[in-house]
């Protein structure tokens, strides 16, 4: 309640710093994408939202991305079943076969990557982070390779030429790991802090240009700094509509948000002057 309402306020007293006709004149352009699917209005990581997302309008996605006993690549976040299913044990425990048996609370099936990507079939044109999900002890060196191998050319392999797929992670191992087999491939790094310039230095070092970090505590000159040094900044989370605006005002690239559908309709309604990209 207390952060709502200081988005609030800042919002309003960045609006008031700026005449109408000034911040119509500077018109604002913004990726959205709905984080895993839109998690605050849909099932989470399942086709459902992907598809019910699509259907209205959205076209910019984050997933997540997990890697079964048996060596199959799936979509969920969490490290455990117990949020989201119900039960005790993990992804990287058991086998697609056993997998494949499970439902979410909300009754939706967890899909495979292939799914997924047979989704995306014949959608041209989309904004799609790949967040790789390998930090912990399932993910050693071997399977890390297995892992990153598969994902890359099952991804590589579906993307249509008009679309931007990316391999996210805050995990640094399979950043680099992708970035030697393949030094143009688009990446990006995750941080969960403020964006600053030690952020940027670590992304630099790997030879990242892309960034996400948390909206909090992120100011409008670390923004425009990052982006004099060449960076392309995405901030999170996206809880709300005053999150997107404050996103929006400190000149964020792109806006991951729980409620992709909420902020679309609030700026088709309130907002000429923000241009979804």
């Amino acid at each position: 309640m207390r952060k709502s309402f200081f988005y609030s306020l800042l919002t309003i007293s960045l609006l008031s710093m700026t005449s109408i006709d000034t911040v119509i004149a500077q018109q604002k352009e913004v990726k959205v994408f709905a984080h895993r699917g839109g998690v605050s209005e849909f099932d989470e990581n399942t086709i459902h939202a992907f598809e019910e997302t699509y259907r209205k309008g959205i076209r910019g996605y984050e997933t997540d991305i997990r890697m079964t006993k048996d060596g199959h690549l799936v979509i969920f976040h969490d490290d455990n079943f117990s949020r989201i299913v119900g039960i005790d044990g993990s992804v990287e425990e058991i086998t697609l076969a056993e997998l494949k048996k499970l439902r979410t609370k909300k009754g939706n099936p967890i899909p495979t990557v292939d799914e997924f990507l047979d989704f995306l079939k014949n959608k041209d044109g989309l904004y799609v982070e790949f967040e790789m999900k390998t930090k912990g002890k399932y993910y050693d060196e071997q399977i890390l390779s297995k892992y990153c191998n598969e994902l890359y050319t099952k991804v590589n392999k579906a993307k249509l030429p008009n679309s931007t797929y990316l391999f996210t992670s805050f995990d640094k191992r399979p950043l680099i790991f992708l970035k030697e087999k393949d030094k143009d491939v688009d990446l990006l790094y995750i941080k969960s802090e403020a964006l600053s310039q030690a952020v940027l230095d670590e992304a630099k070092a790997m030879g990242i240009s892309r960034i996400g970090c948390r909206v909090e505590q992120t100011t409008r000159d670390m923004v425009d700094s990052a982006k004099k040094q060449g960076f392309i900044v995405s901030l999170w989370p996206g809880k709300s509509v005053n999150d997107f605006l404050l996103g929006v005002m400190l000149g964020s690239d792109y806006l991951c948000t729980d409620v992709p559908i909420q902020v679309t309709e609030w700026v088709k309604n309130n907002a000429s002057w923000i241009t979804l990209k």
